[in-house]
């Protein structure tokens, strides 16, 4: 299988770069292509502006939404943004490797996926009616493939458990999954998240190296996150609020999970 991992870190001999490592290893050695785009390295550019088409539209203010649709439809992205849409279609899966920054990823992350999530190539997609609110939320162009996030963390686990002071992990992280993931078409599966980064040495990171091995072993029979499909029938349209007897007096994100 292609697999596409989106690395994000400054330091290639840190933790991070080790487990990155180990990844590719471990994935080509199962038979799997991998590609990299190792963010910091490429010196990617993460502010979406006007130079991000080749040619702006004529007389038109800057818009960042209107700009990018134009240069997607047009052939004229900026070469380095169609070089990576190219690298998500080929994948069959993807997995975004960053440490976890004030409680999401490093800015250089996002914008990769500001700038390669295009208007017309990850949003603003399919029919738009009274019955179908677009091609997204386990619909889209990227469906079908799979996603993993690959997270560090400073803080102890019980720092991001449920009542914990810095609160659940998974709802840190639900805008990257339900968000940047599912909302294009990804099945997403449970996050590799390692804790108390400063606390691994050589002695315990075996321990760590082996756990990553036996989920990325299973990248591709792991059961994804139960996100709700909006045109499934889950969801009152155009209002996109979940039916009254679906999840009833569930509120917030949980109320998401079916």
């Amino acid at each position: 299988m292609n697999i596409l991992l989106v690395y994000a870190h400054p330091e290639p001999r840190s933790l991070n770069g080790a487990l990155r490592d180990f990844t590719i290893q471990r994935l080509e050695a199962a038979g799997h292509v991998v590609q990299v785009s190792d963010l910091y390295a490429m010196n990617w550019k993460a502010a979406i502006d006007a130079d991000d088409s080749l040619r702006q539209r004529a007389g038109e203010r800057f818009d960042p939404a209107l700009d990018s649709l134009h240069a997607f439809e047009n052939g004229l992205q900026s070469p380095d943004i169609a070089r990576e849409q190219d690298k998500l279609r080929w994948a069959d899966a993807v997995i975004l490797q960053f440490p976890l920054w004030w409680f999401s990823m490093p800015a250089i992350l996002k914008g990769w996926v500001e700038r390669v999530y295009a208007y017309g190539f990850a949003y603003g997609v399919g029919e738009h009616s009274e019955a179908h609110w677009g091609d997204r939320y386990g619909e889209g162009t990227l469906a079908g493939k799979r996603a993993m996030l690959m997270v560090t963390a400073g803080g102890w686990e019980s720092h991001y458990s449920p009542r914990g002071i810095n609160g659940p992990m998974e709802d840190i992280l639900f805008p990257i999954h339900h968000g940047i993931l599912y909302y294009p078409g990804f099945d997403v599966l449970p996050p590799f998240v390692v804790y108390r980064t400063h606390r691994i040495d050589e002695a315990s990171f075996p321990a760590t190296r082996d756990a990553l091995g036996e989920r990325l072993d299973n990248l591709f029979g792991t059961t994804p996150i139960p996100f709700r499909r909006q045109n499934a029938g889950d969801y009152e349209i155009p209002a996109l609020t979940l039916r009254s007897d679906i999840a009833p007096g569930q509120s917030g994100f949980g109320a998401h999970l079916a």
